[in-house]
């Protein structure tokens, strides 16, 4: 396969390339014991409460892979209802939850694996099917259930609506097999391993991941680091030249990336100039990866602009994290991030600020960038959801203006 289908490399920021997947072993530990003695004690119990050396030295070496037949993935899998869905897995109004219930907890793998044999990504990239299933299955697995937002089925509904913004015109007519290969890929593993919890509780924490990407995009850099193992695990892309799996590693890094919310007003500002200077060119491959951020980003934080029975249970879901998080610094006594505080905030403020403050400057630009139905159907919904949220806590929309400034303290 020749280099240049993939497009061009893209440089990684200098801040997250002094590490290697090959190194985390050794330099995590090392990270552990300097944040140990540097750490208080309440802050070392609520560290040993997230940490990672199950997914670091253990589970990785001593899992089996799963018994797979490749020739029963579509007929044994597919069935009845959940079969019936995925006729309509192009709709916004795609019940994710109905869905993940119908595939017995399953919807990561099933829809994923649906939507790279729907676009023909398997056959075109010669990729095994037996490995692509044992990859998603271990993806899947290193989602945390006990999560309430950040869990498979969450990354289950990135992918879907991912793949709603790969079928707009703009990008379904621009768009190269790889570049969907790649947000397909980014979509599914965005959050992988997350720990329910944000980056500055283990900055503050002094977690040792904190200490290894130096307090830079620390959990997205972990969730790319650890879609790279698996990658590398299940050697799903092995049968390419070493050059073309390292454009695949690298590229998608860059666009999980994106999904750091610290970073939500560079890359907004950016998007705005090119839409201001109408110099967005798709048929450059790095305009293009830029737009595919984008869309990743979108995707991150649909859930507002989803049909409000689907919005509201995510947005109970992701506020019940915030607040499972700030009942765990109380706990220890450590101070309570913002939004984390259940006594000092409710469902509805957190969820106005978010949407007016974040959701809808990001997807106002969007618009403009894709002016089509679903854009429109997208701004629809917030602003009602919006309106839902304000009218069961009038309260709540006075109490949120704090959020402008809070922003950059969540890590979605």
């Amino acid at each position: 396969m020749e280099a240049n289908r993939f497009g061009p490399i893209l440089l990684i920021p200098i801040e997250i390339k002094w590490i290697l997947p090959a190194k985390f072993k050794g330099l995590s530990q090392t990270c552990i014991t300097r944040a140990e003695s540097a750490g208080s004690i309440p802050a070392r119990r609520v560290r040993r409460l997230f940490s990672f050396q199950r997914h670091l030295l253990s589970s990785r070496l001593l899992r089996g892979a799963p018994h797979l037949n490749p020739l029963h993935i579509l007929d044994e899998d597919y069935c009845g209802q959940a079969k019936c869905m995925l006729e309509k897995v192009g709709s916004w109004n795609f019940d994710i939850f109905l869905f993940d219930r119908l595939t017995n907890g399953n919807s990561l793998v099933f829809l994923t694996f649906h939507l790279l044999n729907q676009y023909g990504l398997i056959e075109l990239f010669q990729l095994d099917m037996v490995k692509v299933r044992q990859f998603l299955v271990l993806v899947q697995e290193d989602y945390h259930n006990q999560n309430p937002y950040h869990n498979a089925v969450h990354a289950a509904d990135v992918t879907q609506a991912m793949h709603c913004y790969l079928r707009e015109p703009k990008l379904a007519q621009s768009l190269t097999s790889f570049d969907i290969l790649l947000g397909l890929l980014a979509a599914a593993t965005h959050d992988l391993d997350h720990p329910g919890v944000n980056q500055p509780f283990l900055i503050k924490t002094n977690h040792y991941l904190a200490a290894l990407y130096r307090n830079t995009s620390v959990l997205e850099n972990h969730h790319w680091r650890s879609a790279v193992g698996l990658l590398r695990e299940t050697e799903l892309f092995s049968h390419l030249p070493a050059e073309d799996s390292l454009s695949i590693e690298r590229q998608l890094g860059s666009l999980i990336l994106a999904t750091d919310i610290s970073r939500q007003n560079e890359y907004l500002s950016r998007f705005r100039t090119h839409l201001d200077e109408n110099n967005l060119c798709l048929g450059h491959a790095s305009h293009r990866h830029f737009v595919l951020q984008m869309a990743l980003k979108c995707a991150d934080i649909c859930n507002p602009c989803r049909p409000w029975e689907l919005s509201k249970q995510w947005s109970e879901k992701v506020t019940e994290e915030f607040f499972h998080q700030g009942d765990i610094e109380k706990k220890h006594k450590l101070e309570i991030s913002p939004l984390c505080d259940s006594e000092a905030n409710t469902i509805a403020s957190v969820q106005i600020g978010f949407m007016t403050y974040v959701v809808e400057p990001l997807f106002a630009e969007w618009a403009r960038f894709s002016d089509t139905r679903l854009s429109q159907t997208m701004l629809g919904h917030l602003g009602l959801n919006k309106a839902s949220w304000s009218a069961m806590d009038p309260e709540a929309s006075g109490n949120c203006l704090h959020m402008l400034f809070l922003t950059e303290s969540l890590v979605l």
